[in-house]
C-alpha cells in the first residue's frame, strides 16, 4: 500500500561563489523511520497527501456515512463513550457529541511540552489517519495539515495521560484548536486559537461522526516522546563512546578487551557494535603503544566493560526503535473501520507495547550516566601517572573534586526515575478501563534521563580532557585528538581552583548542540 504523506524540502546545490540554484523536490514514503519524522520535524517541511491516500480515506468516510444509514449501533459513531458505550445518541446529536467529546477530555494540567514534541503529535496522528481505517473526512485531514504547514502547532499540557484508549487528554489538547478553543504555541507562549484561526482566515472546524474519537484515541503522545527520545539516545550512545575512548586514554587502560573475537565469543549486537567503534576511536594511538608492556593486568570495569555495558544499552535502544516504527506505521484508532459492515471496537489506542519498551530505555540510559560517572571518579583517584583530583596543586586546590559530586547526584536522580510505569495500572472509565499502561510517563521519564546523561557525559569529557593534558607529548587517534580540540576551543585545562559552572555549561552545550563528530 502506497503511504500516505508526501514531504517537500528544498536543496540547496552551489553552481558556483555566488549561484545557488533551488530545486523542490516530493516523494512519497510507504513506511516512515524514526529519521523521517525528526527530519519534518527539524526541517518543518511542508506535508500533503498522496493521491492513493486521498482515496482510501473518501473510501472508509463512506463507510462510515453507510453505517449510520443503516442505523447500527457503533461505539463512538452513534454511542456514548466509556461505561456509557451502551447509550444510544439521536441523530440529530451526533455531530455535537464529537465536539463535546475534544471539550470535556482536555483535562491536562502541568506545563506544555515543547513544540517539537506537540509537532510529532500532529505528523503522526496525520500519518495515522490518512491510512483510511479512521473514517475522518479529507477536509479533516486538509485542516490538520495546513495547521502543520503554517507552524500552527496547538499547546499541550504535559501531565493527564494513563496510556490506554489512547492519549485521551493530550490529544484532545492538541485538537481543540480545530474547533475554536484551546492555544496555539508562539515564541514566549501562547496565544489563544480563536485569534490564531481569525489572522489565517480559518472557522473553527464542523466535526461530524466518529471524528472527534478519531483525533483522540491513539498513542501520539507516548510515540511523539518514544521518537524524541530515539533520536537524542542515539547521539547519546555514540557520544557515551567516545567518552568512554577518552576515558581509556586518559587512564591509559588497555585496549585488548576491545579484540573482535573476544566478543564474537558472545556475540549480542550492541556488544559488537560497541567493541568496533572503540577499536576505531584507539586506532594509531601512539598514547596506548606507550605503556603496551606495563605490568597492569586487568582494568577496573568502567573501563574494561564499555563493550558490554554500552552495548547492552544499545540493545534497548534497537528494540525500541523498532517497536516504536511499528507503533509509527499503525492504526490505533478505536473503532478501526474495515469495511461498511465492519467496524471493530478493539484495542490497538493501548500504549503497553511502548510504555514497556521505554521502561526498558530509561534504565539503559540511566547505565550509560552511571558508568560514565564512575570513570569520572576514576580519573579522580590519582593512579598510573595522573594527578589525585586532576590537578598537580591538590590541597590549595580542589581541583575537578567538586563536579563528580554533580554527576554523582544526577545518577541518583536518573534511578529514582526508573521506576517502571508501566509497572502500575489504576483502572479508569468506571472499570470499563480497567488496565491502562502509563506510557505517557514512561516516555516522559525517557526524556528526563537524557536530559541528566547529556549532563554526565558533558562532565566526563571534561574531566577526560584533563587527563590527555597530562598524556602529552604522547598523541592520541584522529578522533579524539578531534574531541580534545573541540573541548578546548570552549574549556581551558585546569591549573588553579575557578569558577567552574562556566566551564560545566559550555561542556553541556557542546553536548546539546550536537558539536561532537564521529566516524
Amino acid at each position: 500500500m502506497i503511504n500516505v504523506v508526501y514531504r517537500t524540502y528544498k536543496k540547496l546545490t552551489v553552481f558556483s561563489s555566488t549561484q545557488i540554484v533551488t530545486t523542490m523536490l516530493e516523494f512519497g514514503i510507504d513506511r516512515f523511520a524514526v529519521e523521517d519524522m525528526m527530519e519534518l520535524v527539524n526541517e518543518r517541511s511542508d506535508i500533503r497527501l498522496s493521491v492513493t491516500a486521498e482515496s482510501q480515506v473518501k473510501t472508509c468516510r463512506n463507510y462510515v456515512e453507510s453505517i449510520l444509514d443503516k442505523e447500527r449501533p457503533i461505539y463512538g459513531v452513534n454511542t456514548g463513550f466509556g461505561p456509557l458505550c451502551d447509550v444510544r445518541i439521536p441523530t440529530d446529536d451526533i455531530n455535537q457529541l464529537q465536539e463535546n467529546l475534544l471539550l470535556s477530555h482536555a483535562v491536562g494540567v502541568g506545563e506544555n511540552i515543547s513544540k517539537a514534541l506537540s509537532r510529532l503529535m500532529l505528523l503522526t496522528k496525520i500519518h495515522s489517519l490518512a491510512k483510511g481505517h479512521s473514517g475522518v473526512r479529507l477536509e479533516l485531514l486538509e485542516r490538520l495539515m495546513y495547521f502543520n504547514n503554517h507552524d500552527l502547532i496547538p499547546a499541550v499540557p504535559e501531565q493527564g495521560s494513563v496510556g490506554a484508549s489512547g492519549d485521551l487528554a493530550p490529544l484532545s489538547h492538541l485538537f481543540l484548536p480545530l474547533i475554536g478553543h484551546g492555544e496555539f504555541l508562539v515564541d514566549g507562549g501562547t496565544i489563544p486559537a480563536k485569534e490564531k484561526l481569525k489572522e489565517h482566515q480559518l472557522d473553527p472546524f464542523q466535526l461530524q461522526a466518529k471524528e472527534g474519537l478519531a483525533l483522540i484515541n491513539g498513542t501520539q503522545f507516548i510515540l511523539a516522546h518514544a521518537i524524541i527520545g530515539l533520536d537524542r539516545m542515539s547521539y547519546l550512545l555514540d557520544l557515551a563512546d567516545l567518552a568512554g575512548a577518552m576515558s581509556l586514554e586518559a587512564f591509559q587502560g588497555s585496549a585488548s578487551t576491545m579484540h573482535p573475537k573476544v566478543h564474537e565469543l558472545r556475540p549480542f549486537n550492541g556488544t559488537i557494535h560497541v567493541a568496533s567503534r572503540m577499536r576505531h576511536y584507539l586506532k594509531d594511538s601512539q598514547n596506548l603503544q606507550s605503556h603496551f608492556d606495563c605490568d597492569r593486568v586487568q582494568d577496573p570495569y568502567s573501563i574494561r566493560c564499555i563493550p558490554q555495558v554500552h552495548g547492552a544499552s544499545r540493545n534497548a535502544y534497537n528494540h525500541l526503535k523498532e517497536l516504536t516504527e511499528i507503533e509509527l506505521n499503525a492504526v490505533t484508532d478505536n473503532p478501526i473501520i474495515l469495511n461498511a459492515d465492519e467496524a471493530i471496537s478493539g484495542g490497538n489506542f493501548h500504549g503497553q507495547p511502548l510504555a514497556m519498551a521505554l521502561d526498558y530505555c530509561c534504565l539503559a540510559s540511566a547505565e550509560l550516566g552511571n558508568i560514565s560517572d564512575r570513570r569520572s571518579y576514576l580519573l579522580l583517584e590519582g593512579k598510573y601517572g595522573l594527578p589525585k583530583l586532576l590537578t598537580k596543586e591538590g590541597g590549595l586546590n580542589s581541583g575537578f573534586m567538586i563536579p563528580q559530586y554533580t554527576t554523582a547526584a544526577l545518577v541518583s536522580e536518573n534511578k529514582s526515575l526508573c521506576f517502571p510505569a508501566s509497572a502500575d495500572s489504576i483502572p479508569t472509565s468506571l472499570g470499563q478501563e480497567d488496565h491502562v499502561s502509563m506510557g505517557s510517563i514512561s516516555g516522559r521519564r525517557f526524556n528526563q534521563i537524557l536530559n541528566n546523561l547529556e549532563k554526565i557525559i558533558a562532565i566526563e569529557l571534561m574531566y577526560a580532557a584533563q587527563g590527555l593534558s597530562y598524556r602529552r607529548p604522547n598523541t592520541f587517534s584522529k578522533t579524539v585528538e578531534r574531541a580534545h580540540a573541540l573541548i578546548r576551543t570552549k574549556v581551558q585545562p585546569i591549573e588553579k581552583d575557578r569558577l567552574l559552572k562556566n566551564d560545566i555549561d559550555e561542556m553541556i552545550s557542546l553536548v546539546q548542540n550536537r558539536s561532537f563528530e564521529f566516524e
